[in-house]
């Protein structure tokens, strides 16, 4: 099924992606058969998904000795939270948070930096409560939520800098996979209790990576970053054109959601 069928067929609104992830990369957990069951990509649009994905939050943070996260309050337009879910259970979270009076979580810790990017006239959004079931999840469920993410920061919202607290720990796993540079040092973060550095990328060098390396997943293995993994410009310009549409008929009652049309190894239900 071409894209243009994906975009004109009858679609659940709720959901993002339907997608297979391949086998070749295999899984983070120890199932291989886990890695070819369908996954989803959706809004956290309702209470029950939102409870789903905080209770990923929780043991995910909580495996690592953090203090307790939880996903914004629905109905806002300053976050959207987004979930990766298999057979009803969500494998995958992320929230993007824009800039704005309310602040964004990384300015607790990292307030002189925010301040600096702000100086220069840079719209900012970040990425956080980012969590990945480690049993189910995968590099295809990451790079899908980091797409989406992209794709509603910069293409819809014209957000231009991304900015990420991470522990010290996982600062050259962004770095490689997707080209972050560090612009804050290690300091405590108190909201969950465990140091962070603050990590920036422009959103023009991913804008130039997935023009360059997406909808290749075979270079997936020499390339080493998420990049390959990621939905071609033809499609991602199907996914703005659909979002746009939906995000006008949108309400509080019914935020702004879509379906991901998407080649390599998907398959549309």
């Amino acid at each position: 099924m071409n894209m243009h069928s994906l975009i004109s067929a009858p679609l659940d609104p709720r959901v993002l992606l339907v997608g297979e992830p391949p086998t070749d990369f295999g899984p983070l957990g120890t199932d291989a058969f886990q890695e070819r069951r369908h996954f989803k990509i959706e809004t956290v649009h309702c209470p029950v998904k939102r409870s789903s994905a905080n209770s990923l939050l929780s043991k995910r943070y909580g495996w690592r000795g953090y203090g307790a996260v939880n996903l914004p309050t629905l109905g806002t337009d300053s976050h959207v939270s987004l979930a990766a879910t298999q057979d009803g259970e969500t494998i995958g979270t992320m929230t993007v948070g824009f800039d704005g009076p309310g602040q964004m979580n990384s300015y607790l810790a990292f307030a002189p930096e925010i301040r600096r990017l702000r100086q220069t006239s840079r719209r900012l959004c970040e990425f956080t409560k980012l969590a990945i079931d480690p049993l189910t999840g995968s590099k295809r469920v990451l790079a899908g939520l980091f797409h989406v993410a992209y794709i509603v920061a910069y293409r819809l919202r014209g957000v231009d800098t991304l900015v990420m607290e991470v522990n010290p720990r996982h600062v050259r796993y962004y770095q490689r996979m997707l080209g972050a540079v560090v612009v804050g040092s290690e300091r405590p973060n108190a909201k969950v209790g465990a140091p962070a550095v603050l990590l920036s990328l422009e959103l023009s060098y991913v804008r130039d990576q997935i023009e360059r390396l997406s909808g290749r997943p075979e270079l997936a293995s020499t390339e080493r970053s998420l990049y390959p993994l990621a939905f071609t410009p033809e499609d991602e310009e199907g996914i703005v054109s659909r979002l746009k549409d939906l995000a006008a008929l949108s309400s509080p009652d019914h935020p702004f959601t879509f379906r991901l049309p998407f080649g390599q190894g998907v398959h549309a239900s």
